[in-house]
């Protein structure tokens, strides 16, 4: 309650007789200090006082908000102001949330002056309403409600609890657009991101209405006839309409279209600095042509990247359409200002704490002090997502102050781990129980080489090994990798027929790069196997070892040709990759045969999150001189995450006669392979902030394996789809397949559920 008094004691008369202030004292702060409390005063220490001042003082102080009362008193020359000050806020909890974070809300609250530590003004009770109304309003929830509770605490504070309910989303019952006559209601509405219910909509959330959306979706309705030559097209006004429960909207949008144009004729003007040939071949539109902006727009970014390549950092392109209304055509001219050709002054790297720079600038396409060139900035750019160490890469290019020819190219990188000390424990479907104890270094000491030492254990497999690869043993990028390893292998826990193998090797190799896309690799490996045979090994195997032996010391020639242009070496969503190998086991060695392998890999991007790959695969093998067939264990396989998902891994194709069993016999392998793969890749349902660690994806798998003595028949291809995922953790790739095949034959063992973790990626 406010309350203003001014005494009258028996010094009244005196008090209602001017006086000149000598001093100010102020009686009743606590929290408040009393510089604040004297800023505020219209009156300082020498004015003279009367009376009606006093409604000024009083006024001022009220104003200020800190107060729940003020009284005004005289101690001779001296002023006396008596405050009751405002409790603070305590503490300010907010219930009942779920859609909008905390921290959000309180944000907003702060803003409308409610906050711990401030004084608590009852009147912003109802801007706490409002700012809570807006925000949730934001999001379409107008039938939420707002309760709150104010408590007295000790020493003049309070608690205000707030408890929300925040009620459900209103959906859209309906969107109606009036005054389109070219393209009907169901061709518009399709451009929209809001839509009304559909059998998506529990995951796509695009029938809850949101003033954001919506304004999105009139830009999106407005770029569409603008982009089909409606250059009059005009959005008159949007009615929402909310049923009265606040679960319903209608949308009704009015617009006008009017006439449709063409492109009359098409000019370049200014200082074009490169050949006019070449920049015409980037314009998109021609006389004749439906104008369309985004064709426009296109056409003027094409021109700056290609000016850009040819150093000028700050070309301006400016399209400029001459209307002609009566005709209904458009006059376009693009006017070309290249600006000062630019050169890079400094390149430098930020976030790489780990890396060295000269690793990241050893991958520069751009060099300091040379002309600039965007397509060589980007390609740098590029170039170090491929490296693998790195979650993300973005490049600026800010101009050098005072310097209007150069620029400095600054690459910001986010690492991802890149190495690991650990010893721990998975499970693989096909490879059961997972024991490891690793040191894997993909970026040694931040050298960029790739350093382990490994030992795994699973159901059918042991392996030691050890591993160095040098990306640039020379200048010139070529890389070196030497290797060794000692593997023992039980074939029958893998699914296969029953053998076992002990192996031990090493391997040298090199990787030249032949241009900035193309690669030919070579090297040599040498390997000791032993084979080992049980009571239930199958014909097969024993008429290798009858023919063979069960010991071979094997000398490998091998050789690869690859044209790679993806953009990423974990997760590429764009470019392609071409890959032919072959390898040749020497004369000299115990057995000869060889193998060879072609894929192909194509990543289409529909925008920033969605993308499509298409891969095949073709793999062939064969004995020669004196090994009549492939040896089985160079066999190749399908089925698993890695070739063919819904399948059980290497179950598919030839299989064993047993002389010793009637069952249909176990998987063998064949000497030819055949894969392909669609898969669309798109962004993680409810995640607001999508993670470059983990995608899913829909798919489709296609292949088999074939033996010798069986011809490769399109029809014996086994089909599968379904969904995946994978998450690229802190511990390994976590990969999860629901896969269903719709082709398995009599013999093929199905896995409709498939995942791993802790194994590699």
């Amino acid at each position: 309650m406010l309350c203003l008094q001014v005494l009258q004691t028996s010094a009244q008369a005196a008090a209602e007789d001017a006086f000149t202030v000598r001093d100010i004292r102020l009686n009743g702060l606590q929290r408040i200090s009393p510089g604040a409390v004297l800023i505020a005063l219209p009156l300082r220490v020498g004015d003279r006082f009367d009376p009606q001042r006093s409604s000024a003082i009083i006024r001022a102080l009220f104003q200020t908000e800190f107060f729940s009362d003020v009284q005004l008193d005289r101690d001779g020359d001296v002023l006396v102001i008596n405050v009751v000050e405002r409790p603070s806020i305590a503490e300010l909890n907010i219930t009942g949330n779920k859609d909008i974070k905390t921290e959000d809300l309180q944000k907003g609250l702060r803003e409308a002056g409610l906050a711990t530590g401030r004084v608590f003004v009852p009147s912003a009770l109802d801007q706490l309403r409002q700012e809570l109304q807006r925000q949730y309003y934001a999001n379409g929830k107008y039938g939420m409600k707002v309760d709150t509770e104010v408590k007295d605490l000790p020493r003049n504070r309070v608690r205000i609890d707030i408890t929300i309910a925040e009620g459900d989303v209103a959906r859209i019952r309906q969107i109606n657009i009036v005054g389109n006559q070219v393209f009907d209601d169901e061709t518009l509405r399709g451009a929209f991101e809001l839509s009304t219910p559909n059998l998506l909509s529990f995951i796509t959330g695009n029938d809850k209405y949101s003033r954001q959306k919506l304004a999105g979706d009139l830009e999106k309705l407005h770029a569409f006839y603008l982009d089909r030559g409606y250059l009059d097209f005009d959005i008159k006004s949007t009615q929402v309409a909310i049923t009265p429960d606040k679960r319903e909207i209608y949308i009704t949008v009015n617009v006008t279209e009017g006439q449709q144009y063409t492109v009359d004729e098409v000019k370049l003007s200014g200082n074009l600095v490169v050949e006019p040939e070449e920049l015409v071949k980037l314009v998109q539109l021609r006389p004749g042509d439906t104008f369309s902006r985004k064709k426009m727009t296109q056409t003027s970014d094409a021109i700056s990247e290609r000016l850009g390549e040819a150093g000028y950092a700050f070309a301006n392109v400016n399209p400029s359409p001459e209307i002609d209304k009566q005709n209904a055509t458009a006059k376009l001219t693009f006017f070309v200002d290249p600006g000062k050709r630019a050169y890079v002054r400094r390149i430098s790297f930020a976030g790489n704490e780990k890396t060295a720079d000269e690793v990241m600038r050893r991958e520069m396409r751009q060099l300091e002090a040379t002309t600039f060139s965007s397509a060589a900035v980007e390609r740098s750019r590029v170039r170090l997502e491929r490296l693998g160490f790195f979650e993300d890469v973005t490049v600026e290019t800010p101009a050098v102050p005072g310097s209007p020819d150069q620029v400095d190219v600054n690459f910001t990188v986010k690492e991802r781990p890149s190495g690991s000390i650990s010893a721990g424990v998975g499970f693989g479907q096909g490879s059961g129980l997972l024991l490891n104890a690793a040191v894997t270094q993909n970026n040694f000491l931040g050298t960029g080489d790739s350093v382990s030492v490994n030992f795994s254990n699973s159901d059918y497999s042991r392996v030691y090994s050890v591993a160095h690869t040098n990306p640039y043993a020379t200048v010139d990028g070529v890389s070196r990798s030497v290797s060794a390893f000692l593997r023992s292998t039980d074939a029958a826990d893998a699914n296969l027929t029953e053998y076992d193998t002990d192996s031990l090797g090493g391997s040298w190799g090199y990787n030249v790069p032949l241009s900035e896309f193309s690669a030919f690799g070579f090297g040599v490996a040498v390997e000791k196997t032993k084979i080992g045979t049980g009571a239930f090994t199958s014909t097969e195997v024993l008429d290798f070892i009858n023919d063979n032996g069960d010991n071979y010391n094997i000398f490998k020639l091998n050789a690869s040709l690859a044209r790679d242009t993806r953009n990423r070496a974990i997760f590429p969503d764009r470019g392609m990759l071409r890959r032919v190998s072959g390898e040749i086991a020497a004369p000299i060695g115990d057995l000869q045969f060889y193998k060879l392998n072609f894929t192909e890999q194509h990543h289409f991007p529909f925008n920033d999150t969605v993308s499509l790959l298409l891969s095949g695969t073709l793999g062939y093998g064969d004995g020669y001189g004196d090994t009549t067939e492939l040896p089985f264990f160079e066999n190749f396989f399908a089925g698993g995450f890695r070739t063919l998902r819904g399948f059980k891994d290497n179950t598919l194709g030839p299989r064993t006669f047993s002389a010793f069993t009637d069952d249909d016999g176990d998987p063998f392998g064949g000497d030819r392979l055949i894969l392909g793969r669609t898969e669309l890749f798109f962004p993680v349902p409810f995640m607001d902030q999508q993670s470059k660690n983990f995608r899913m994806s829909v798919f489709g798998d296609a292949g088999n394996v074939f033996g010798a003595d069986d011809p490769v028949k399109l029809g014996e291809l086994r089909y599968s789809t379904g969904v995946a995922a994978v998450w690229i953790s802190p511990f390994g790739a976590i990969s999860i397949a629901i896969a269903q095949p719709f082709n398995d034959g009599p013999l093929d063992e199905t896995q409709r559920f498939q995942f791993s973790l802790g194994a590699g990626f």
